[in-house]
């Protein structure tokens, strides 16, 4: 199950993007899940290890994928680190999910991410563990969590 915290644990990866750069494997963009996401999200084909094609880029390094495909590599291939899904569009919400029907999955979120209508995650805040099916309540628990002391959004 996907388990998300609204706002910052000290453990989390906040900066996917360059703890990517520095941790990445080469190989992690040739399996069935990462081609997937590479051509879904990025519109981009992999060509080699390493070696990733679109039609107005050219040919680039994995380095230069979007956030939100980079941390969904990220998960999938370090599942026991907690990253920062903020870093994704909601066009990685599916993917999210989908990662999370294998094992559980610990992320951080700073904004309320539309998961679609049909959906099941955790909010793991202030020591609760509530199952959220619904997208109403998935936006009043963001909404709780992630305003300020003022009541201003963060």
């Amino acid at each position: 199950m996907l388990r998300i915290y609204f706002g910052s644990l000290p453990d989390e990866i906040y900066n996917t993007e360059m703890f990517y750069e520095n941790q990445y494997d080469r190989n992690w963009v040739i399996d069935d899940f990462a081609r997937e996401v590479i051509r879904e999200i990025d519109d981009s084909q992999v060509v080699a290890p390493d070696m990733i094609q679109n039609d107005i880029f050219g040919t680039f390094s994995s380095t230069e994928l979007s956030a939100g495909v980079k941390t969904l590599l990220l998960i999938r291939n370090m599942p026991n680190k907690t990253f920062n899904i903020s870093n994704c569009g909601d066009n990685c919400a599916k993917y999210l999910l989908q990662l999370a029907e294998a094992r559980d999955i610990k992320v951080t979120l700073h904004h309320a991410m539309d998961f679609g209508t049909s959906f099941s995650v955790k909010v793991i805040n202030e020591g609760k563990r509530r199952v959220v099916k619904d997208p109403i309540e998935f936006l009043m628990l963001a909404h709780h969590y992630l305003k300020g002391d003022d009541g201003s959004e963060r």
